[in-house]
């Protein structure tokens, strides 16, 4: 593991009036380097030959632009080199640690990131201390998790991913031991899933209610939770087949996948509030008493309010959730700035404060 020192030894070296936002070419570094702007930082984007052109749409969120054969050639010693050249912070989100790996994350970027660069990998739900864990640990409810799906007795999800594509879900509902061993072979015959996935897939009751993603940002510097904004997702080919005649979705002989593919606004009622920010509290509690510093920064909590009017958290996002239709349509973040903000903003805020106050130490690991 990357230690503290190391770090911090990397930050002595810096111009902390020059420090530029780094970020990988996906997931959400639109939102990143359009809110790093805002607040006046210097942008970087690592872009993926083939894979570019967003980013080179949109140039005036970015001032330099390092284009490599694949995201993970961003290990390389040269790379690192011309990002400390920089001053660089990175700025994480799903697809920067998934295409790096854990360990090159963990052990080999040394590059200062926002964020703590020890907790990505509690995600993963068969790591150890992982989100289910830390959710125990909170004390907040989530679904129940089958260990074997012979003992399958209530309608779950079973949560594996794609057999080509590994950073996308392919996931199925069963009703019962023979309704997932009847849908696990159909999407193995379809080339969907593959056997040794579907063998480390997780069962989960499935989660009925209202969707939610709650988007978290936990301020170190003021020890201050925000709930900054909820949206609800598009999935593929979910959306929009629900919305075809009951008849017609029977006569349409598909596996249905979640694959997300776009973002919608939501609010809550207000009177619900109260449990939103309980259970963002109880979270950010858990992870600072199991990996110390805690959260820094953005977090999501992916929940349903079922009809008992309880939250219940079906997964986890521990780095910047990918929701950037909050950037326009959030009334949260205006109710305490006065103005919508978009989490990229507000992660290059807080950067811009802890530099003013010369601590930049306690927001980088």
């Amino acid at each position: 593991m990357i230690t503290k020192d190391e770090v911090v030894e990397v930050l002595s070296r810096y111009d902390k009036d020059e420090i530029t936002l780094g970020m990988i070419g996906s997931h959400s570094a639109l939102d990143i380097a359009d809110g790093a702007k805002d607040e006046g930082f210097r942008t970087v984007v690592i872009c993926q030959r083939g894979r570019e052109k967003p980013y080179l749409s949109f140039r005036k969120l970015y001032d330099e632009y390092i284009m490599l054969p694949k995201f993970k050639d961003a290990l390389g010693k040269e790379v690192q080199d011309k990002l400390r050249r920089m001053n660089t912070i990175f700025i994480p989100h799903r697809s920067f640690v998934v295409y790096l790996g854990y360990d090159g994350v963990e052990k080999e970027f040394l590059i200062p990131i926002f964020g703590n660069r020890a907790l990505f990998r509690a995600e993963e739900r068969d790591m150890p201390r992982n989100q289910y864990y830390l959710l125990e640990k909170a004390g907040i409810k989530y679904p129940k998790v089958f260990e074997r799906p012979e003992d399958i007795d209530r309608p779950v999800l079973v949560k594996v991913m794609e057999k080509r594509r590994k950073i996308e879900r392919a996931f199925f509902i069963a009703s019962s031991y023979e309704d997932y061993l009847k849908k696990a072979k159909e999407r193995i015959e379809k080339g969907l899933i593959g056997e040794e996935d579907l063998k480390k897939a997780k069962i989960e009751e499935l989660a009925i209610g209202t969707y939610f993603n709650f988007n978290f940002f936990y301020s170190p510097l003021d020890e201050e939770l925000q709930l900054m904004g909820i949206d609800r997702r598009l999935q593929t080919n979910l959306y929009d087949f629900v919305n075809y005649p009951a008849r017609r979705q029977l006569e349409i002989d598909i596996p249905l996948q979640n694959i997300e593919v776009g973002h919608m606004p939501a609010t809550i009622r207000e009177s619900l509030l109260e449990k939103v920010f309980e259970a963002g509290e109880r979270f950010v509690d858990a992870v600072r008493r199991e990996y110390p510093p805690g959260i820094i920064g953005p977090f999501a909590l992916q929940s349903v309010i079922n009809t008992d009017l309880e939250l219940v958290v079906y997964d986890v996002s521990l780095r910047m959730p990918g929701s950037p239709i909050i950037a326009t349509t959030s009334p949260y973040s205006k109710h305490y700035f006065g103005e919508v903000v978009s989490m990229g903003r507000r992660v290059a805020m807080e950067l811009k404060k802890a530099i003013k106050e010369e601590r930049l130490e306690e927001v980088v690991t």
